[in-house]
């Protein structure tokens, strides 16, 4: 069992900066894969971001790339997800989730979207609001 909680949520103007941060406590060693995704009302839920918290390989969206930046802290056992230049577009609920690699597989070569049905585990959630 893995469990997760997120947190640094909030409201910002467009272009401003957030970072979202997720805490993990439980069998972590298994499940080494975190993603960030996000689900607007009436939209699918996205998968935005991922890294592996051992060799710190990571995936962005292209909706995120050069934007989003995602990092770990082993020592913490926390992940955080830094997102700047903010847009309107990117309101939404971010959840942070842990996978085991072999269900998630290569993140750094990656071509195909994160699947979260390859994530076991998820936190409740931290909404982001982007608006002016």
């Amino acid at each position: 069992q893995v469990q997760l909680v997120e947190s640094g949520g909030g409201s910002v103007q467009p272009g401003g900066s957030l970072r979202l941060s997720c805490v993990a406590s439980g069998d972590t060693s298994s499940n080494n894969a975190r993603g960030w995704f996000r689900q607007a009302p009436g939209k699918e839920r996205e998968g935005v971001a991922a890294i592996y918290t051992g060799g710190g390989s990571t995936y962005y969206a292209d909706s995120v790339k050069g934007r989003f930046t995602v990092s770990r802290d082993k020592m913490k056992n926390t992940v955080y997800l830094q997102m700047t230049d903010l847009k309107s577009e990117d309101t939404a609920m971010y959840y942070c989730a842990a996978g085991e690699s072999r269900q998630v597989g290569d993140l750094r070569s990656r071509l195909l979207p994160l699947n979260e049905y390859d994530f076991n585990y998820w936190g409740q959630g931290t909404q982001v609001t982007v608006s002016s």
